[in-house]
């Protein structure tokens, strides 16, 4: 019996023998909810080499989560398709990434196509509803940044206007 990397589904007491059922294999299901940390979610979305750092990212790395979408609203205005970005999450830790080993051009690579993400409630709800607006592309952050506050950058523009921007079903307005 393989019991490296286990987790005890319930409290052993001392002197208790340790009995594989009432064990979490590290390969076996149940395994996820049982390393989620209290009130956080795994959330799953899928990638690509394009839109997850080119296979880079491996499972405890941190991200940003970046949501790419046309701008309807621009368009309106100019009449020429236009398109945003924004970043919609930052600091984001990698549960997982599926890897598969692919063969292109002659080489084994490996190749990510699913990327699981810890996410509180608030963080996963963000995310079902970026999906449904655009791409989303990941961008691995640096182990150096783990020891810094995960704010967002003060928008570059300052000829912006001012007041309280809302998204409501992907189209963001800003009211005075």
């Amino acid at each position: 019996m393989e019991l490296t990397g286990a987790i005890a589904r319930m409290p052993i007491s001392n002197g208790e023998p340790v009995r594989e059922n009432r064990l979490i294999k590290a390969k076996g299901s149940g395994y996820m909810a049982a390393i989620l940390p209290s009130g956080m979610r795994a959330f799953s979305t899928e990638i690509s080499a394009e839109t997850g750092a080119g296979g880079f990212i491996l499972p405890n790395d941190h991200v940003d989560v970046i949501l790419s979408r046309r701008d309807r609203e621009a368009e309106r205005a100019t009449g020429v398709e236009s398109h945003i970005s924004e970043t919609i999450l930052t600091d984001v830790r990698v549960l997982a990434i599926d890897q598969t080993v692919e063969e292109k051009n002659g080489q084994r690579v490996v190749v990510g196509k699913t990327a699981t993400l810890e996410l509180n409630p608030r963080q996963a709800e963000t995310l079902v509803q970026a999906k449904q607006t655009g791409i989303l592309s990941l961008a691995l952050r640096s182990l150096l940044d783990a020891s810094q506050t995960s704010e967002l950058p003060p928008p570059e523009d300052t000829n912006k206007k001012s007041g309280i921007a809302t998204v409501r079903y992907g189209i963001s307005t800003t009211s005075k």
